[in-house]
């Protein structure tokens, strides 16, 4: 099986240059100059050709934090919908968080995860193993070249996975053979905090006061804290979903010639709304950490720029619009995100935020090269053919009738795009063309390099 994707703009690895690319069943074979096309290399195969007409072709997206509530909260999400849903948004991979039910805080029940994976996703797939007070002894059987990292709650969210126990957080940080990544919100600061609203409001507290209740403060003592540890143990750390200007401070510089030990990422949501957006959006846009300040997005839409931030992602989070429209202590956070993170950043690249180059960097490559995913995040010949052919001219808006998340809304409805995502490859295969799935096969099981993936 032979596909060319031809007349196209390719972004990959710092540069754009007209050409195509040859798939070969599940793997890059080419990557060609529009003069290597012209000459035709291949007269003699019979091949499928794609004509892209000069929109844009970059490696398929790798999101390293998402929440598909399967097992146990499907009503929700479930990796059948919400694999296709990453499809049409180009992502063409993700990593799944452990906090279901049951949460996947065993062997046993992470194995249970990738099963489902193997038959419902249309995506490929790893799963984080989530570390509590008291599985150390689980967490040190991890394979580290199977499983992508292990998920350390360091402030409560949604589920009940706190790790709170000096003692645990300790051992977590010294004998995990995997990726340690954290949710970092100080529990003690944030509790007072919402004390205090709770004196001043009662139980209708506004939901513009979530960014004060779960605050820059406690965020940063809380990923402080996080670094401290990764510094005493040697450990690899990933600190997730930074929203605060501050936190920014405890970063060095990544690229994807240079990982450092110790790096963060940024999720699309903190890059695009700010606190303003509570009294249009109210409960739709809470989340943990909150999206804060004007000044915070401004000051992490430049560390994407400069490396400060390592990855962009999407912590893509369902609930039922029913759920998001309740009391403010009674709403669950997160929000549904990863069908609109692409096509967000390519608005804000339009916008003069970022550039192309940069949004593959942080979106692609960086994140295959700090989990050291095998043969994916980039347009190399020999790696897997996850592709994704972008329409940089084509307005649309997220709706009811182009969403796909079970939960059946996006906070961007209503959102002017002018990028569409016209077709997505994974492992070769076409899965999502011109608004529709195509059942083409399932995704695969991310495999890791043990020498990025190990703590020691």
């Amino acid at each position: 099986m032979h596909t060319i994707i031809k007349n196209v703009s390719i972004i990959n690895e710092g540069q754009r240059f007209d050409g195509g690319v040859l798939i070969e069943n599940q793997l890059i074979k080419r990557v060609m100059s529009r003069e290597e096309l012209d000459k035709n290399p291949f007269p003699e195969t019979e091949i499928t050709i794609i004509d892209g007409k000069g929109m844009l072709l970059i490696p398929g997206i790798i999101d390293d934090q998402v929440h598909f509530r399967e097992p146990g909260l499907t009503h929700k999400a479930d990796i059948k919908h919400e694999s296709r849903a990453a499809a049409a948004g180009g992502v063409t991979s993700f990593m799944e968080m452990p906090n279901t039910k049951p949460p996947a805080v065993s062997i046993d029940a992470l194995e249970e995860k990738y099963a489902i994976a193997e038959e419902q996703s249309i995506a490929n797939y790893s799963f984080y193993f989530g570390a509590s007070n008291d599985n150390i002894s689980e967490l040190r059987k991890l394979d580290p070249q199977k499983v992508c990292g292990v998920k350390v709650f360091m402030g409560s969210s949604t589920g009940n996975m706190l790790v709170d126990d000096d003692k645990a957080l300790s051992a977590i940080f010294a004998e995990s053979p995997c990726i340690v990544a954290t949710h970092c919100e100080d529990e003690t600061t944030v509790r007072a905090n919402l004390v205090r609203y709770q004196q001043i409001h009662g139980k209708d507290i506004p939901v513009r006061h979530h960014p004060d209740i779960r605050s820059a403060e406690a965020c940063y003592r809380s990923s402080a804290r996080a670094v401290e540890l990764a510094v005493r143990y040697g450990t690899k750390l990933h600190v997730l979903h930074i929203s605060t200007e501050r936190e920014l401070s405890l970063f060095e510089t990544c690229s994807i010639d240079n990982i450092p030990r110790i790096t963060s990422e940024v999720c699309v949501h903190h890059l695009w709304f700010c606190d303003e957006d509570y009294e249009e959006l109210g409960a739709k846009i809470k989340c943990n950490p909150a999206i804060k300040s004007v000044a915070d997005r401004a000051a992490l839409r430049k560390a994407v720029v400069s490396g400060k931030l390592a990855v962009v992602a999407t912590d893509h989070a369902p609930h039922t619009i029913h759920e998001k429209s309740r009391l403010y202590l009674e709403s669950p956070s997160g929000l549904p995100l990863v069908q609109h993170s692409l096509p967000a950043m390519l608005e804000m690249c339009k916008q003069g935020l970022f550039s192309l180059e940069t949004i593959v960097e942080r979106m692609c490559h960086t994140p295959a090269c700090l989990f050291g995913v095998e043969g994916r995040g980039f347009i190399r010949e020999g790696y897997y053919a996850d592709l994704v052919l972008i329409n940089l001219s084509h307005e649309w808006r997220p709706d009811h009738n182009n969403i796909l998340y079970k939960c059946g809304w996006s906070p961007f409805e209503g959102c002017r795009f002018t990028s569409r995502i016209e077709s997505t490859w994974v492992n070769g295969k076409l899965v999502y063309d011109a608004g529709k799935i195509i059942e083409a096969g399932a995704g695969m099981r991310l495999k890791f390099k043990t020498s990025e993936g190990m703590n020691k």
